[in-house]
């Protein structure tokens, strides 16, 4: 489904901004992922050329071959492939940071006396959201960062049970 939804919003925008569309797509993964990219591109009624790089054994997957073609791991064009599809994690994992970053930047569980950054974190990876932690059950809240401090996240948060904690 990631696949699918990534492929339909990359090209439904070009598609309505207009913008030139690429020669050749390539897609990060083997059989599934390169048929779940062309169940997008089919929706979008758009035929451009795919192919499917599956990272384990670098084999490449071409539509409508039953078997997957396999290059010399030395050969120039594979290393290529190679190179863009790093590039691309590269460049994904990257973004992926900084939005995890800001995330845990702008929480406003910092603002709570006694929660800095490192239990801000603490409470996110638990319970995945501000709205995770609202909703938490205060005894877990202070097992997550202490007792006086998970009383100072529910007066902050407006929790009357966790106040007793």
């Amino acid at each position: 489904r990631s696949m699918a939804e990534a492929v339909d919003r990359r090209y439904r925008r070009l598609q309505s901004e207009g913008r030139e569309l690429p020669d050749l797509v390539l897609v990060d993964g083997g059989r599934g992922q390169l048929q779940a990219a062309l169940t997008a591109l089919d929706r979008l009624r758009l035929e451009l050329p795919i192919v499917g790089l599956a990272k384990r054994e670098e084999e490449i997957w071409v539509p409508d071959r039953p078997e997957p073609v396999r290059l010399s791991r030395k050969d120039p064009a594979l290393q290529l492939i190679q190179r863009v599809r790093d590039e691309a994690h590269r460049f994904a994992v990257t973004k992926h940071r900084q939005r995890r970053g800001k995330r845990m930047r702008e929480t406003g569980l910092t603002e709570i006396p006694g929660v800095g950054p490192a239990r801000a974190r603490a409470l996110l990876r638990r319970f995945g959201s501000v709205k995770g932690v609202r909703g938490a059950d205060p005894t877990e809240i202070a097992a997550a960062v202490g007792a006086s401090t998970a009383r100072a996240v529910a007066d902050y948060l407006g929790q009357e049970g966790a106040r007793s904690t």
